[in-house]
């Protein structure tokens, strides 16, 4: 007997449930229980065409004993095309009701990823998806009342549970509920998971030390439990846990399911304790189903039909045997061990494949149609989400508390402090008349300022490309306030190493001793930083593939830093088109002309239309100094590349999909 949503809450004695309740009395929750059924649901995927060239076959058979049919000799390379398909699922049927967990069980490659992802809806009929997925009897998804948890865990690592809670409560419930009912939800669903002992822990990852792997489990789940999600899926939670935080961890799901909630998970190799938890069983082996009914009953099914282990052992363990075509009968030869699997699959589809397709079409719903489409339309209205602006301080807020310990961790800083002194040192207190050794000091500047900020502003989508994709299918904001943001709350912390730089290195070197000079060339770094910045943030976003894009950043910016304008003076013609939208060439031309002006002095103090000073400086000044472009046209190229590396950006984001 199934217990509703409704008095679970009211009998329950969990300050989160009380919460729960509260907040559903004034709109941010309206739960209603869903019956998924699924029917004959198969997923193709087309593989790359296989070409024979029959000339080739042909002679090649010839010498190694084959059919030795000659070729065409007046098409000697006929090409034949192969499109093959491969299957994934195959006519796998069932349901999963309200107040029960569904357990998905299967060796690795068995279908289960794509099983949960197609109930999902996350994947899509027409694009090889066959067969019919109901929600209530209904073929609409309902996918503002339907949690996913991935298999990886897509967290903010540096963030704090309840920071990563509060956050995503901000943003994914609707506008309408106030800003201090949101935190209560998130405080609710942190007492419901078991997380108050460490909300104010970091989530961490491989690298920095966070929460247990349990732990970040459950943050997972309570991503999606913000929404009251009346379908929760979940792939794979227990991978990489211990059996004793997997035991947890399902007793969690056990407590959800009881509050009405329909839950439908995958699971590798559960322990025995934690199989006994699961009410009903969907065994998967090749794409295939071999069992799907109540779990307690399943090891008495394979009993029946002549498979049974011989000796006691977890029944997980066994069915998964089984599903991997190992059969321990005794006197079984190796020849016979292969046909395990088929016999299985016959078996389902002779004794309980129609029972299933007969059961699954007669299972009551336990809902009105009518109020499934009113509460999917009800979220799925965009007023009654967060406003563009709210989107955009809430993001950026994040943005900022992530950030932080990333942008002035110890050793990036280290790395900017030991290069300006070493500029410092290596320029102590220059000469004005030494011209070559200056413009090689701001040369340097430019080549450090142009290579760091874009080599590390390349991995800042490519590295939060899982996170984006969840929260945008999640609906949790749109992406422009997530672009602005992104890039508005990297403009403070970006911008302070450079000035620590300029403001060490420009005293120690001996430059231009006026505050209006070190203001201009503070100035012209810090645009020139942004500009370089936005040239990683467009390479990240359109690759999309970390390694990649710092490779084609570390070829473009040398391409810059050559055609720049101080190593080579007469860059070939065809290659001379690079100067003109190269960063380093604007930036290292204002410097020059904050430190110079228009040349006209430093040319007539050394003498150089006299002939009395070397030829290789006054060579240096004409080209480098004199020869330089207005200043007016540097600074509008670069204010040209900031917006269009930007808008390059934002494009590429928009094509992206999950």
């Amino acid at each position: 007997m199934l217990v509703s949503r409704e008095t679970t809450e009211t009998n329950s004695s969990d300050g989160g449930a009380a919460n729960f309740q509260q907040s559903s009395s004034r709109g941010v929750r309206s739960s209603f229980p869903i019956t998924l059924k699924f029917a004959d649901v198969s997923y193709k995927v087309k593989l790359p065409d296989c070409s024979v060239k029959s000339r080739t076959r042909g002679l090649r058979n010839m010498f190694t004993g084959g059919p030795t049919t000659l070729p065409d000799l007046e098409n000697p390379v006929a090409v034949i095309h192969h499109h093959q398909e491969r299957t994934i699922l195959n006519g796998i049927t069932g349901w999963a009701a309200p107040g029960k967990i569904l357990a998905i069980l299967g060796p690795s490659g068995s279908g289960k990823s794509t099983l949960l992802n197609a109930l999902g809806s996350r994947l899509h009929h027409g694009h090889g998806l066959t067969g019919s997925i109901l929600y209530n009897n209904l073929s609409k998804p309902v996918t503002k009342k339907t949690g996913f948890v991935t298999q990886d865990d897509v967290l903010y690592p540096h963030l704090t549970v309840r920071e990563t809670l509060v956050f995503c409560s901000l943003l994914r419930l609707p506008s309408s509920v106030p800003k201090e009912e949101k935190i209560s939800v998130a405080e609710s669903v942190i007492n419901e998971l078991g997380l108050s002992k460490c909300e104010n822990t970091i989530i961490g990852n491989s690298f920095i030390r966070g929460i247990s792997g349990g732990e970040r489990k459950r943050v997972s789940i309570a991503h999606e439990m913000l929404v009251d999600p009346s379908l929760l899926i979940l792939d794979e939670p227990t991978s990489g846990l211990d059996s004793t935080a997997a035991f947890r961890l399902v007793t969690t799901l056990c407590g959800l399911a009881a509050k009405g909630k329909t839950v439908v998970t995958s699971v590798h190799q559960p322990s025995s304790r934690v199989y006994q938890m699961f009410d009903d069983l969907l065994v998967l082996s090749e794409g295939r189903c071999i069992y799907f009914g109540k779990g307690s009953e399943a090891m008495g099914y394979f009993e029946s039909i002549g498979f049974s282990p011989s000796f006691p052992m977890n029944p997980a363990d066994f069915l998964l045997d089984l599903a991997n075509g190992v059969c321990q009968l005794d006197g079984a030869s190796e020849k016979e061990k292969p046909k395990v699997r088929q016999a299985l699959v016959s078996s389902y589809n002779n004794l309980l494949a129609p029972r299933a397709k007969s059961a699954s079409m007669d299972t009551p719903h336990t809902a009105p149609n009518e109020r499934v489409i009113e509460t999917t339309k009800y979220y799925g209205c965009t007023r009654h989400f967060s406003t563009w602006f709210n989107q955009f301080s809430i993001l950026l807020q994040r943005n900022l508390k992530e950030r932080k310990p990333e942008t002035f961790k110890f050793l990036r800083v280290f790395q900017v402090i030991t290069a300006s002194l070493l500029a410092g040192f290596m320029w102590w207190h220059s000469d004005y008349r030494d011209v070559q050794d200056r413009l090689g000091l701001l040369f340097f500047i430019a080549i450090f300022w142009g290579v760091f900020p874009s080599f590390n502003a390349v991995f800042a989508f490519p590295q939060e490309r899982a996170i984006f994709i969840k929260e945008r299918a999640s609906g949790m904001y749109t992406l422009s306030p997530y672009f602005i943001a992104r890039v508005t709350g990297d403009l403070p912390m970006e911008l302070i190493l450079p000035t620590l730089f300029i403001s060490i290195s420009y005293w120690m070197t001996g430059l231009k001793p006026e505050l209006s000079a070190f203001a201009l060339t503070l100035l012209v770094v810090l645009g020139y930083v942004l500009v370089s910045q936005g040239l990683g943030l467009a390479l990240g976003a359109l690759i999309m593939d970390a390694k990649q894009a710092s490779t084609m950043v570390t070829v473009t910016m040398l391409a810059f830093v050559l055609t720049g304008g101080y190593y080579v003076h007469k860059v070939p013609y065809f290659m001379s088109w690079i100067k003109y939208v190269s960063t380093t060439f604007y930036s290292y031309r204002l410097l020059i002309n904050v430190q110079y002006g228009d040349g006209v002095g430093i040319s007539t103090y050394l003498g150089c239309s006299s002939g009395r000073q070397d030829r290789a400086t006054c060579k240096f000044i004409d080209e480098d100094i004199r020869g330089q472009i207005h200043p007016a046209m540097s600074v509008s190229m670069l204010m040209m590349m900031f917006v269009g590396y930007r808008l390059l950006a934002y494009i590429a984001l928009r094509r992206l999909r999950a």
